[in-house]
């Protein structure tokens, strides 16, 4: 009989197996990694998993929720370092970038995968809520500063929407060699606030 565990070392194995299912999922497709796999990379019995989550699925939305909550961490930090809203939106834009390219499994996992049984995840649906939550908060900022015009939600859109897209292609390695990356992210950033300017 398995003996019990504290808290600290429950967390710490979930911490561990969400790390590696991240990259797992993200590098293979979520139906090709198994729950011995898991296990394998962990140098852990193929049954320990199940100690800790019911099924992949629930793996899977842990590491989404983790990823989640991980992304609105760094973008409420971004946007709490300046009062300017026009800064505001600048640094929550770079914070997004940043995340992307140095969790990319994460990333791809959070916004490139679609889960069927998200509606079974309370945590998992919480932390998306708040993440889009973050992607949002500085247009509102903007608006109520009488900076740019328009409807919150569809600015944000539109402004997620150019940086996803600009991410995907540099995660995909799909960017012209002749083009910069910080020149196409400028003069993106750029003709959006143009676009929704006062």
């Amino acid at each position: 009989m398995p003996k019990p565990l504290s808290n600290a070392q429950i967390e710490s194995f979930r911490d561990r197996l969400i790390e590696v299912a991240e990259r797992l999922f993200a590098e293979n497709g979520p139906g090709a990694v198994s729950m011995r796999q898991l296990a394998a990379e962990l140098g852990v019995s193929p049954m320990t998993p199940y100690r800790y989550f019911r099924d992949k699925d629930d793996i899977l939305a842990a590491a989404r929720a983790s990823g989640f909550d991980r992304f609105a961490e760094a973008l409420e930090s971004a946007y709490a370092t300046s009062d300017d809203p026009i800064q505001r939106a600048q640094n929550v834009g770079e914070a997004y970038l940043k995340f992307a390219f140095n969790n990319p499994a994460a990333y791809r996992l959070m916004f490139d995968l679609a889960q069927p049984t998200e509606t079974n995840y309370p945590e998992l649906i919480r932390a998306a809520t708040r993440a889009r939550a973050t992607m949002s908060h500085y247009s509102q900022g903007l608006l109520d500063a009488g900076l740019i015009r328009g409807d919150p939600d569809v600015i944000a859109h539109v402004y997620w929407a150019g940086i996803h897209g600009l991410v995907v292609l540099k995660l995909g390695d799909l960017i012209s060699p002749k083009l910069e990356f910080d020149q196409l992210w400028r003069e993106m950033w750029r003709a959006l606030n143009a676009g929704f300017r006062v």
